[in-house]
C-alpha cells in the first residue's frame, strides 16, 4: 500500500516555498534604475538580451520574467548576532547589495566597450524583483529559489556576488564569473581561474542542453 506524504504547512520546505512564491509575485524593475529603499530580504536578477551564451535564458525571459540568472539575499549585519530591532529594519542593506551588483555589470560593460571583440553584457539588459523578508526566513527563501531555478550565476558561472578581498589577499583565484566577464578592477589582481573562458562556455552549453 502506498502512503501519501502528509502536508505540514509549517515544515521547513513549505515555509521556504511560501517565501519564494511571494518573491515571484513582486513586480520587475530595471536593475540599474532602482531608487533607495529600506529593508532586507531576497531577490532575483533576470537577463534579457543577446549575450550568445545566455541565449536560451534570454529567450525564456523575452515575454515574461520566468527564469533568474542569479538569486541572492541581503541580511543586515546585526542579524548575525541575533539582533532583531528597528535599527535593522531601517537599514538599506538590500538596496546597497543590488546597487553593488549593478556596478559590477557597469564595470564589465565599460571594460568591453574599451576592447575589441569582447562580447558585452549591458546594465540595461538586467532586471530584478525583490522581497522584504523578516531576517529568520531570508536564508531559507534563498536556498529554495536556488534549488528550484538553478540560476547559472549561482551554479555554473559562480562569483558574481564576490567582493574585493582587499588587504593584499589577491593570491586567490578570480572567479568563473570574472573570467567570463572581465572588468572588475579588483578581480584583475587575482590569480587566473582554474578553467578557461572556453571551458566555462562549454559548461554553460552542457547545462542548457541537459536542463529539463
Amino acid at each position: 500500500m502506498s502512503e501519501k506524504r502528509v502536508f505540514n504547512p509549517l515544515d521547513k520546505k513549505s515555509l521556504g516555498l511560501s517565501v519564494a512564491d511571494a518573491l515571484l509575485s513582486e513586480p520587475v524593475e530595471l536593475l540599474g534604475n532602482l531608487k533607495p529603499f529600506r529593508g532586507a530580504g531576497i531577490y532575483a536578477i533576470y537577463y534579457r538580451n543577446g549575450f550568445p551564451a545566455y541565449a536560451p535564458l534570454a529567450g525564456e525571459n523575452r515575454d515574461n520574467f520566468v527564469h533568474p540568472i542569479y538569486v541572492g539575499k541581503a541580511v543586515p549585519a546585526g542579524s548575525r548576532k541575533g539582533r532583531i530591532d528597528a535599527e535593522v529594519d531601517r537599514s538599506q542593506v538590500m538596496f546597497r547589495r543590488l546597487r553593488e551588483h549593478a556596478e559590477s555589470v557597469r564595470q564589465v560593460e565599460d571594460y568591453a566597450a574599451r576592447q575589441r571583440g569582447v562580447e558585452m553584457i549591458r546594465i540595461d539588459e538586467f532586471f530584478c524583483r525583490y522581497l522584504l523578508v523578516d531576517d529568520i526566513w531570508i536564508p531559507l527563501g534563498e536556498s529554495v529559489l536556488i534549488d528550484q531555478f538553478k540560476p547559472i550565476w549561482n551554479k555554473i558561472v559562480d562569483g558574481f556576488g564576490n567582493h574585493d578581498p582587499g588587504g593584499g589577499r589577491y593570491n586567490q583565484q578570480r572567479s568563473a564569473w570574472d573570467t567570463l566577464h572581465p572588468g572588475r578592477p579588483w578581480a584583475a589582481k587575482c590569480k587566473p581561474f582554474s578553467k578557461s573562458r572556453d571551458e566555462i562556455l562549454a559548461a554553460l552549453e552542457r547545462f542548457f542542453a541537459e536542463r529539463p
